[in-house]
């Protein structure tokens, strides 16, 4: 796997030198978000883009979209989130991601923060 790359939207994205990527939310999304207790993964084979809406995401506190960062088709869904949604609370960098994409478009990534640009725009 590459670099993490960053969304504004607190997204975050992984690629690797396959063309595929792994998304899910940054450890600060989930601490806003609170206790997670429902999630809603897009269908395998559905097309994302870059900025829409690709998951539901609900907690104690509020609902949200997981807004994809990049664009491509899912060709695998995290089915652990269903059953235990709270598994992103636990580790929302790994363990909790969301779907995984084939990239359409690697230079997409190029638009989205690395790790010290995002950790700065937290302050």
């Amino acid at each position: 796997m590459s670099g993490i790359k960053f969304t504004d939207d607190h997204e975050w994205v992984i690629s690797d030198d396959k063309g595929e990527a792994l998304i899910g939310i940054t450890e600060y999304a989930q601490e806003q978000l609170g206790e997670l207790v429902f999630i809603e993964l897009p269908a395998l084979g559905d097309e994302v883009t870059q900025g829409d809406a690709c998951a539901v995401i609900e907690s104690v506190k509020s609902a949200s979209d997981l807004h994809s960062p990049v664009s491509g088709e899912v060709i695998e869904v995290n089915e652990d989130l269903v059953a235990d949604p709270g598994i992103v609370n636990e580790d929302a960098m790994g363990a909790g991601w969301f779907i995984k994409i084939k990239l359409t478009d690697e230079s997409e990534l190029d638009t989205l923060m690395n790790e010290d640009q995002y950790l700065e725009s937290l302050d």
